[in-house]
This record gives structure tokens, C-alpha cells and sequence, in this order.
């Protein structure tokens, strides 16, 4: 089995994406990793601190273990917004895949200091290192009720990007776009800034970049954005929508019931939907090596 290094790079030849879908719970994960599977896609679980820190950092690797042992499906570990060298390693020493340092809200030469060390830290130990410059912020788990407003000094610069880029060796690097946690009420984000991926690419020149806040962004952009060198799209409070969303309906229409394993089954499969609409939009399907 290719290593993710390895699928990152047939991905920007190829221009398709890996989706990263993160999960907090093992219905969750079960639902990814089961329409991944269908659909013979890679895929990357993400674990953001507060969604490791509720599952468990090492119960993360061994199910993953588990789950690509029985399905013999290329399954990566990423720590979502690690915030701390600390967390980094922590992660890295559990067996995580790779590990995105977000420095974003630090000064730019504090912002390096640290993903240096994050990347010394995880070179030796063959993990993927993935950075961040311009804030993308906000919050994964709202709905804005109003229309998003992305303030033009939180871009990317694409000067501050090579410089972040030349002095740290990340292997991935996460840009603010017109990008953001969260999504809007109507289900459909504002546009993307592609002209801001553009420019950091025609600074940068080769290298791997990553979408967050992949829910709700217009699908022709994302088409785009992948063609500019995307290699990776972050799903997650889209998976949190169809999960939660299933399960209060369910749970609603069966108020007697009390049996997970007969209630679950339902947000799985919502999952296993939405799953299935990325990994197509993504075109990553089929794209086992």
C-alpha cells in the first residue's frame, strides 16, 4: 500500500483530492470508512485537539488499525488544528499519519519557529507535517445565520506563504481563500477567493494545498480550486449536520427507544451519504495504488 506522501502526489498529478472527514465518534468513523471502502477512495480521519481529546489519541490509531486491516483501505490519521508542539508529538508518538500545526493566529516568524520544531519532531518518525498562514478561524460547529464576511487582511499573502514555506519544509500547506469554519444557514458558502490561491501559487510554485472548511463551498470552485493544486478538502460540519440531524429525527420518531445499536444505524447511513457526495465531487474514487 502507498504511503500518504505517495497520494498526495498522484493527487496533484492527477488533480483529484483526498477528503479528510473528521469524527468524534466511532458510528462516525464506521460510516466514512465504509463508503471509502465501497467506493475504493483513500481517505484521512481527522482529529481536531478537542475531537482527539474526547476519543482518545491511541483508541484513534488502533481503530484505524482495525478498520484497515479488515477493509484493506489506505486509512490516514491527521490532528486537526493542533495548536501546541506538545500535542504534536503526542499525536505523532500515537502513530498519526500526519499532523497540521495551525499557528495561524501567531506572528509569522513565531508561526515558524514552532512548525520547525513540529517538523524536526516529525520527520524522523515519517509523518507528514501540514502549516498554515492567513487566518481562517471561526467555528466548525455553527451555522451563521447571516452572510459570512471574510476580512481581506486575514488572505494568505502569498509572500508570507514562501517565506513560511522556504524556512519550514511543511509538506502541506493550508491557505485562508475566502474559506471558514462552519457554514452558512443556507447551506451554500460564499464564493472562494481563487485569485488568492492563484497568487500563492505563482509565489510559491510547487507545492501541496489544503482546503479547510470544505463544507458548503460551491462545487464548480471546488472543481477549481483542485485543478490550482489542492490536494487535500476538509469536511467536517457537513458529517456533523447529517449525523446529529438523523439521529435527533430518529430519536424523535422513537422517543421509547433506547437501544443505540437500533438508532445508530440511521446516522451511519447519513453519513455514509454525504460520504459518498464529497468522494464524487473530489473525484477520488478509484484511486487505490
Amino acid at each position: 500500500m502507498k504511503n500518504l506522501k505517495d497520494y498526495f502526489k498522484k493527487a496533484k498529478e492527477g488533480k483529484w483530492a483526498i477528503a479528510q472527514f473528521n469524527f468524534s465518534d466511532f458510528t462516525q468513523m464506521k460510516g466514512i470508512v465504509n463508503k471509502c471502502a465501497e467506493l475504493k477512495s483513500p481517505v484521512i480521519l481527522g482529529t481536531s485537539e478537542g475531537e482527539s481529546k474526547f476519543f482518545g489519541l491511541e483508541e484513534a490509531v488502533a481503530l484505524r488499525d482495525v478498520l484497515q486491516k479488515k477493509t484493506g483501505l489506505p486509512i490516514f490519521l491527521n490532528l486537526d488544528h493542533g495548536k501546541s508542539l506538545e500535542y504534536a508529538k503526542q499525536a505523532i508518538d500515537a502513530g498519526y499519519d500526519m499532523v497540521h500545526f495551525d499557528g495561524s493566529k501567531l506572528f509569522l516568524d513565531e508561526n515558524i519557529r514552532i512548525t520547525k520544531e513540529v517538523v524536526k519532531y516529525a520527520k524522523w518518525r515519517g509523518v507528514l507535517v501540514e502549516g498554515e498562514v492567513g487566518k481562517i478561524g471561526t467555528d466548525a460547529s455553527r451555522i451563521y445565520t447571516e452572510k459570512f464576511e471574510i476580512k481581506e487582511e486575514d488572505l494568505t499573502k502569498p509572500e508570507e506563504a514562501q517565506k513560511y514555506l522556504k524556512e519550514t519544509k511543511v509538506n502541506l500547506l493550508a491557505i485562508s481563500m475566502g474559506n471558514f469554519h462552519g457554514i452558512e444557514g443556507s447551506g451554500v458558502d460564499p464564493n472562494l477567493r481563487l485569485d488568492v490561491l492563484g497568487a500563492v501559487k505563482e509565489k510559491v510554485g510547487d507545492a501541496l494545498f489544503v482546503l479547510h472548511g470544505g463544507s458548503g463551498t460551491p462545487e464548480d470552485d471546488i472543481k477549481e480550486a483542485i485543478k490550482l493544486g489542492i490536494v487535500k478538502i476538509n469536511i467536517n460540519t457537513e458529517l456533523r449536520m447529517a449525523f446529529s440531524g438523523n439521529l435527533r429525527r430518529v430519536l424523535n420518531d422513537n422517543k421509547e427507544e433506547i437501544v443505540p445499536y437500533k438508532y445508530l444505524p440511521e446516522a451511519q447511513k447519513a453519513v455514509e451519504r454525504l460520504v459518498a457526495v464529497k468522494v464524487k465531487l473530489f473525484d477520488s474514487a478509484d484511486k487505490i495504488y
